[in-house]
């Protein structure tokens, strides 16, 4: 049996060991060889260990794998991203060269994928370079994102309708949801990390802690920069930098 030298890329300690141990479990033949938690470290250690698959986090702490692999020169294994942001777009794009694994992984899952690359042809490295184009046009184009969101928490992840979310609040280096059943999530993200995922949702940031859905908007009270009220009637102060344009949003003139 030969081995698979295997190398992960992802910024959360907790993904990088359950994928490793998933794959001790489960693909006795793929050897991890290296593991890194930022974009520059993983390009040294994919350099140095030359690996055949490469398991490539999407979005990282203010970074992105693509901005990895625009460094690379030249990609010489097999790609296979993972994320906890469910795209529906990248789901319509599995070819058998890469596949996308959506956290938590499953077992079931990482096997298969493993095994395309084993099977690769050629065909399905020209597919490949299809679905990275597709993936980064993603990226930057996040209003194709899913209307469900996989939120990280410190116990797993949860999936939650978008629509579910009436403002999200943040609490030092976590984001705290608040949601329309009027429960509480604490993710392990930063406010800023979704904002750049949830203002092309319809999510405003209405405050430098606060990020507020607008189809959940009750009220706006004037004021120096005002304040909103929600549909569960909590009251959130708007940022005066940011009042001229919410209240364009809301077609409201100042």
């Amino acid at each position: 049996m030969q081995t698979i030298k295997a190398f992960i890329v992802d910024d959360e300690f907790q993904s990088r060991t359950l994928l490793h141990k998933l794959l001790q479990q489960h693909l006795p033949d793929v050897q991890l060889v290296g593991e890194a938690g930022t974009v520059c470290k993983g390009l040294l250690g994919i350099k140095e260990k030359n690996p055949d698959i490469v398991f490539l986090d999407i979005q990282m702490n203010g970074e992105t794998g693509f901005d990895l692999l625009n460094q690379l020169s030249d990609i010489n294994f097999d790609l296979i991203f993972t994320t906890a942001f469910d795209n529906y777009a990248i789901k319509a794009f599995r070819f058998n060269a890469i596949d996308y694994l959506l956290k938590p992984i499953v077992p079931e899952e990482l096997v298969e994928a493993v095994k395309k690359v084993k099977l690769k042809t050629a065909a399905a490295q020209s597919a490949s370079k299809k679905l990275f184009e597709q993936l980064h046009h993603d990226l930057l184009n996040p209003q194709k994102i899913h209307d469900k969101i996989t939120i990280p928490t410190t116990d797993g992840y949860l999936i939650i309708p978008i629509n579910d979310i009436v403002y999200c609040q943040a609490s030092s280096n976590y984001t705290e949801f608040h949601l329309t059943n009027k429960t509480r999530i604490l993710s392990s993200y930063t406010l800023k990390q979704y904002d750049e995922i949830l203002t092309k949702q319809s999510f405003f940031r209405a405050h430098r802690s606060y990020l507020v859905n607008m189809a959940h908007i009750k009220m706006y009270r004037k004021g120096e920069g005002g304040e909103i009220v929600m549909s569960n009637d909590h009251q959130i102060e708007l940022s005066r930098a940011h009042k001229d344009e919410f209240l364009y949003l809301l077609n409201i003139k100042n």
